[in-house]
């Protein structure tokens, strides 16, 4: 196993060395967006400056040359997620359309009265909201599988809204608000029983642990590129080659098409499919470049650090009686979500603002698990591959200064 040196790390982040309000940074921001590494700026900067065209169909060098590094991206991530073929990769603009092009694509036409849909209560609202609107168009029903006090899912209650009816069951890797790592794999192995299409919302699950879709069992995984320190504006989904060819294409457009008259129009192959007009190019160049450098450092030495970060700063705010750790899940990724006394979360993170940390305020769009939890909103603290326990020191100091005030 190589070994994984943070600091050395650190340096690959050119906006850790900046300062707010006069104070080193503290990111701990990263379940939002991650922060980009050099090769990810340098990557996208060089593409726009030596190699800068439109892709596909392009007969001249620069189109080629400019084709081949975004359909890198494409191979990269298919490989990052072992994907059987690239061609399974679809590349959106982000982990919600990618829900969004499945709602619409695949389920709309299989979907009516009756019919049922599962979700979790601790889902985004990007896995809520498109299966809400299907429902009110179509008549089906939205159910909702329960979570314990850990927010962790109970899945002996699952096994009793498992049937037939059940025409999808979407469901997040890890837990963007908590934490939490769920049991994908299980939860795919009960659903194939009634042969039930799963979908996996994994935006946050990629940065933190390794993907492999096959071992899951998903029928559909989505994903972005900007949480695991990639560009913003670009994400996929993934599914196999005979459940892609079946569903019709979303969008129309450039791209899309194979042959197009104003009596018919037939669709391209796979991915193209499902790729209308020109897209996020640098994007896909930003992504392989993302997924090289993850790589080059190791996921499992990655996780590892992001563990002991984790596990550190959760003894810390132990420490202190005022905190509440919502989501404490045995199998946890690098988040905690908490309250601090009577203090609203969006005082508490501007008061620690000025202290050069980073932190994310608000439902994070999870309204019904903070529901559930009684709480309007929390403060969350997320870590990625760069940060250090000396950094939750800071973080711990800062809190003791915001208890001063209150």
């Amino acid at each position: 196993m190589k070994s994984f040196d943070v600091n050395r790390v650190r340096e690959d982040f050119p906006v850790l060395s900046r300062t707010v309000h006069g104070k080193p940074l503290v990111y701990f921001d990263t379940a939002a967006s991650a922060q980009r590494p050099l090769a990810v700026i340098e990557a996208t900067d060089r593409f726009y400056r030596q190699f800068n065209a439109n892709v596909h169909r392009g007969v001249h060098t620069l189109s080629q040359e400019a084709t081949d590094l975004y359909e890198q991206g494409r191979r990269n991530v298919a490989g990052y997620i072992n994907a059987p073929s690239e061609r399974e990769v679809v590349f959106t603009r982000g982990t919600t359309e990618a829900i969004n092009l499945v709602a619409n694509s695949y389920l709309r036409p299989k979907i009516g009265p009756g019919d049922e849909i599962l979700i979790t209560h601790m889902e985004h609202h990007s896995n809520i909201v498109p299966w809400q609107m299907l429902r009110d168009a179509t008549g089906a029903e939205l159910k909702i599988i329960p979570i314990n006090q850990r927010g962790e899912l109970l899945l002996d209650e699952l096994e009793g809204m498992l049937s037939e009816r059940v025409k999808l069951l979407a469901m997040v890797h890890v837990s963007n608000a908590m934490g939490t790592i769920n049991p994908v794999a299980e939860v795919c192995r009960m659903a194939k029983k009634y042969d039930i299409p799963v979908l996996i919302d994994g935006a946050q699950a990629l940065p933190h642990t390794k993907v492999d879709v096959q071992e899951i069992g998903c029928t559909f995984y989505c994903c972005s590129a900007h949480k695991m320190y990639g560009p913003t504006g670009i994400g996929a989904l993934w599914a196999g080659e005979e459940t892609l060819d079946a569903m019709p294409p979303w969008q129309g457009g450039g791209e899309m098409i194979e042959k197009v008259t104003f009596e018919k129009t037939t669709w391209n192959r796979l991915p193209s499919k499902f790729e209308a007009g020109t897209p996020n190019i640098a994007g896909g160049v930003g992504w392989a470049a993302a997924v090289e450098y993850m790589e080059g450092l190791g996921v499992e030495n990655i996780a590892a650090h992001e563990h002991e970060v984790l596990e550190y700063a959760t003894r810390r705010m132990g420490e202190l009686e005022e905190v509440r750790i919502i989501g404490t899940a045995a199998n946890k990724a690098g988040v905690i979500s908490f309250t601090f006394g009577d203090v609203h979360p969006h005082d508490l993170g501007t008061i620690i603002d000025h202290y050069g940390i980073a932190i994310r305020t608000g439902h994070h769009c999870t309204m019904p698990l903070m529901q559930f939890f009684g709480v309007p909103a929390t403060a969350r603290a997320s870590f990625g591959m760069y940060n250090t326990t000396e950094e939750v020191d800071v973080f711990i100091d800062a809190l003791l200064k915001a208890r001063e005030m209150f």
